[in-house]
């Protein structure tokens, strides 16, 4: 059995992850930003769900489920519904392109993110070796 996908227990085993991957903290030495992956409303998903991560120099230096998106003023969201998320960690979208063709919707600057696709693929790896369990 796996991690429930979009819960504090999942993003958490992410952050570990993160922190375990050499091939993240390569790609990811020079990053520099924090981010809410924003699950949108809809199927399975009663109301918008935020997971917060804090991302700097390879690192993850933390990771939770935010129950009130004011708490926090990340420097990037990234919003998508629950079948993006989950097509872009079995890698049938990949992120960048999916950001550029609005299937992920990005606030923030564009121009950092698209300076770190090796970080974007690196987390996405990451991702694909949780047992995630989908809503």
């Amino acid at each position: 059995m796996g991690i429930q996908f979009a819960t504090d227990e999942w993003i958490k085993a992410l952050r570990d992850e993160l922190n375990n991957s050499p091939g993240y903290k390569n790609a990811a030495a020079k990053w520099e930003g924090d981010f809410y992956f924003v699950i949108t409303a809809g199927d399975a998903i009663p109301e918008d769900i935020y997971l917060y991560m804090d991302l700097w120099h390879g690192e993850c230096r933390d990771a939770f489920k935010v129950d009130d998106p004011a708490a926090k003023s990340p420097e990037f969201k990234l919003h998508a519904p629950v079948k993006t998320w989950r097509g872009v960690m079995e890698k049938k979208i990949d992120p960048i392109k999916g950001i550029v063709t609005k299937q992920l919707k990005l606030e923030g600057p564009m121009m950092k993110v698209m300076k770190a696709p090796k970080a974007a693929i690196e987390l996405v790896e990451a991702c694909t070796r949780l047992n995630t369990d989908w809503p």
